[in-house]
């Protein structure tokens, strides 16, 4: 238990570190990557490159230090986390000095507003959520190993199938190059891969949705790949994995992880995606599809047009098969051809007015994925709409605390 003075300080100095949360988000890393290089192995460069990762960070510190006497209130995150530290093999003998560097980083940003006083009960602070966030991954490593089919790090995969979905993406069947059984899963979780590409000098690790329902036989994987935007290059995995990768070739996994799941409640329910969401959706769409043949499903998905479509006609399959299930297509720039066959329901991007022209009303679950602007796009439209936050569950594919 924290002392109440140290709680007091933590509390009352949060906003500053809010307010810095770049500044100190940046140092820190440039520390931390100079201590131990090879920690560059476990982040995506990109977001370091573009300052997301390092903004993140810090407003989770932010997050975690004003709620440090309910840290119920941050349970999402914590859980969040939590799981992509186990994909990623984050050890608990790696916090002490993440916990000193960033403190050294807090230091260097706030110069003499960070009196001794403040970084003691900082100090303190970190040390308690640390070992929350350590015992937390000690259990869910032991689930990940102990499950049937199980492992912890990671396990050899060949790619049995490699299917193009659309122009951007592509769907990787993976099986275990072992012969031995996989875990089950939960439909919205992902899989994270350790890539060693010719060329780089460090590993990659990313990470991808699971875009099929929970079997025994194969994971799979669909693929979005990225390429050079708003100056940044191409992404690296991904293009490593539409490139070079192919049939017969293996993989590094580590076991199936994330929070981004279906709930168990049985009142209708809504999957909306945006581009490469579709992913985890389809995984959630395909499992209920089968086994809640009583469950309404509304299925929506919005994307630029049909040639960036991925899955259209396994989901059009689906629907004419199952009477419980409608889908709807907006498309933001419908090409010719979509225009003369038809082919979407909307054009241009879903909004709160067409919602309600599809959906009898809002006393649905809501599940949805995609680009950063489509969330929060499609969150303030379901809270405008007086859907409440327990309804309301979406998965980021970027390290942003939250889309409120």
């Amino acid at each position: 238990m924290l002392e109440e003075n140290t709680i007091k300080i933590v509390k009352s100095t949060a906003p500053v570190l809010q307010e810095h949360s770049q500044e100190i988000g940046e140092r820190f890393y440039e520390l931390l990557f100079s201590r131990v290089p090879d920690l560059y192995n476990m982040f995506n460069q990109t977001n370091q490159k573009s300052g997301v990762q390092q903004g993140a960070l810090a407003y989770g510190v932010y997050l975690a230090g004003a709620n440090i006497d309910n840290l119920e209130a941050i349970e999402t995150m914590v859980r969040r986390v939590t799981e992509k530290h186990r994909a990623l093999g984050v050890q608990a003998e790696q916090y002490p000095i993440v916990g000193e560097t960033l403190l050294e980083a807090v230091k260097d940003v706030l110069g003499d507003a960070a009196t001794n006083e403040v970084i003691e009960a900082w100090e303190e602070a970190y040390q308690a959520i640390a070992d929350i966030f350590i015992d937390i991954e000690k259990k869910l490593y032991q689930q990940a190993e102990q499950q049937p089919g199980g492992w912890t790090g990671f396990r050899t995969f060949l790619v049995d199938q490699k299917v193009k979905e659309s122009e951007v993406i592509t769907s990787f069947y993976l099986k275990p190059e072992d012969g031995k059984r996989i875990p089950a899963y939960k439909p919205g979780q992902y899989l994270t891969i350790q890539a060693d590409i010719k060329g780089e000098k460090y590993f990659h690790m990313r990470h991808y949705s699971l875009s099929d329902a929970p079997n025994n036989l194969y994971f799979r994987i669909s693929v979005k790949r990225e390429g050079p935007q708003n100056g940044y290059p191409a992404g690296i995995v991904s293009n490593y994995l539409h490139h070079d990768v192919s049939v017969g070739d293996t993989l590094s996994i580590a076991a199936p992880a994330g929070d981004f799941t279906l709930s168990t409640e049985k009142q209708p329910i809504v999957l909306l995606s945006g581009g490469v969401g579709i992913t985890p959706i389809m995984s959630m769409f395909n499992s209920l599809a089968e086994s809640h043949p009583q469950r309404e499903i509304t299925f929506i998905h919005a994307t630029e047009n049909s040639k960036v479509h991925a899955m259209r006609e396994h989901v059009e399959a689906l629907t004419k098969k199952h009477k419980h299930i409608n889908a709807f297509i907006c498309y933001a720039a419908p090409t010719k051809q979509d225009r003369i066959e038809n082919r979407y329901d909307k054009e241009g991007f879903i909004d709160l007015d067409w919602l309600k022209t599809v959906l009898s009303d809002n006393k649905k679950d809501f599940y949805f994925c995609g680009p950063l602007p489509f969330l929060k796009a499609i969150n303030d439209a379901l809270k405008e709409w007086g859907v409440s936050e327990e309804n309301r569950t979406y998965e980021l594919f970027s390290p942003v605390s939250t889309i409120d």
